[in-house]
């Protein structure tokens, strides 16, 4: 007896799409999955993301709407430079932060912000902001401007009387006792916390005309809220020359009354 096989049935076009289609999007599945990750992985340290907004600045005039225009550089730090600039019909500073610099930008923003911090032996904040966008932005701190520069510069070029030399130091040991003072109500504006600046030198003292002594430069500057920790900071910060023994030693607390004697 001879029996026939059936000729095998020719594949259909259901079946020749799937087998065909099915490795391209499982391939496809995954390519999509690896770029997700890679978009929202965790950035490496120190990395700024240059599309990440810095946050609202402070309440402070509208400088971005009035002209203003830098007229020349007066001093250069590791964090950027210090330019003199006219706003309007006055002379301001502008220091200027690159953008990788962005945390201590928004450190010396934060304090400035703080209650409290209006006292004619503190440099005046005006406005911070950001200007230009994307690879070319800069972030501004704008204050007010000093024509004697700081002490250290000053006293580079001049020689000072003794009345001179007891006005400077009173007005600049006013200043660096109000930072540390904690006043619950001030003026009205809310509760001034103790602050210690961390960076203390005559650089970073900015004289007035008839050279009454201003505090600058706040970015390692900590604030002391009640019941709070200071948060992730060490005491090693500033300019190592003008640090206590035990300071560098690495034998102190990390505590408030610590902080305000470094």
């Amino acid at each position: 007896e001879v029996t026939y096989e059936p000729p095998p049935t020719a594949p259909t076009l259901l079946t020749v799409l799937a087998y065909s289609l099915l490795p391209v999007g499982g391939l496809s599945l995954i390519a999509l999955l690896a770029f997700w990750m890679y978009r929202h992985r965790k950035p490496p340290y120190g990395h700024v993301d240059i599309h990440e907004d810095p946050g609202p600045p402070p309440p402070s005039p509208l400088v971005g709407l009035k002209p203003l225009q830098l007229l020349e550089i007066k001093a250069r730090g590791r964090f950027g430079c210090v330019w003199k600039a006219q706003l309007m019909n006055d002379f301001v500073a502008v220091k200027i932060f690159p953008l990788q610099d962005k945390q201590s930008w928004q450190s010396e923003r934060e304090i400035f912000s703080t209650p409290g911090m209006k006292h004619e032996n503190l440099l005046q904040f005006i406005a911070a902001e950001k200007r230009g966008s994307s690879l070319e932005a800069e972030l501004w701190l704008i204050t007010a401007f000093h024509d004697k520069g700081s002490l250290t510069d000053y006293l580079k070029g001049n020689i000072i009387t003794w009345n001179e030399l007891c006005h400077v130091a009173e007005t600049m040991s006013r200043g660096l006792s109000y930072l540390h003072e904690d006043v619950p109500w001030c003026r009205g504006e809310g509760h001034k916390p103790s602050i210690a600046h961390r960076d203390f030198k005559s650089k970073n003292v900015s004289l007035k005309s008839d050279l009454t002594a201003v505090l600058a430069d706040f970015g390692l500057a900590v604030r002391f809220e009640p019941g709070k920790p200071p948060g992730d900071t060490h005491g090693q910060v500033g300019t190592r020359r003008y640090m206590a023994p035990e300071v560098l030693e690495g034998a102190i607390n990390f505590q408030r009354d610590a902080f305000l004697r470094i």
